[in-house]
C-alpha cells in the first residue's frame, strides 16, 4: 500500500525533492516525463548543497525554461510504500 503523509513543517535538510505546481497564463504547467508516458508537475531531485527553494527554482527553469517567477511554499509531504512501488520502504 502507498501512503501520502502531509506535514506542517520539516527541516530543509530532510527534503529530497521539489515539486512545483504552477500556472502560466491561467493554465496548469505539466511536463512530459522522458522515461514514462506521463505528464507531471515540474520538479526533481535536490543536488548536494542546495536549499530546497534553490532546487525548485533550478528544476522549474530546467524543465520549462521559466526565468521570472514567484515561489510560494505550499506544503511538505512524503510518500511511503510497502508494495514495491518505491525501491525501499523508506519515506521519501
Amino acid at each position: 500500500m502507498t501512503a501520502v503523509n502531509f506535514y506542517h513543517d520539516a527541516d530543509d535538510a530532510r527534503l529530497k525533492f521539489a515539486v512545483i505546481v504552477s500556472k502560466y497564463k491561467g493554465k496548469w504547467v505539466l511536463c512530459k516525463h522522458k522515461g514514462r508516458n506521463t505528464y507531471e508537475c515540474p520538479g526533481g531531485h535536490r543536488e548536494k548543497g542546495e536549499k530546497i527553494t534553490e532546487t525548485a527554482k533550478r528544476e522549474l527553469w530546467e524543465e520549462t525554461g521559466a526565468k521570472t517567477f514567484d515561489l510560494t511554499p505550499i506544503c511538505v509531504y512524503s510518500v511511503c510504500s510497502d508494495d514495491g512501488v518505491l525501491k525501499d520502504k523508506s519515506e521519501t
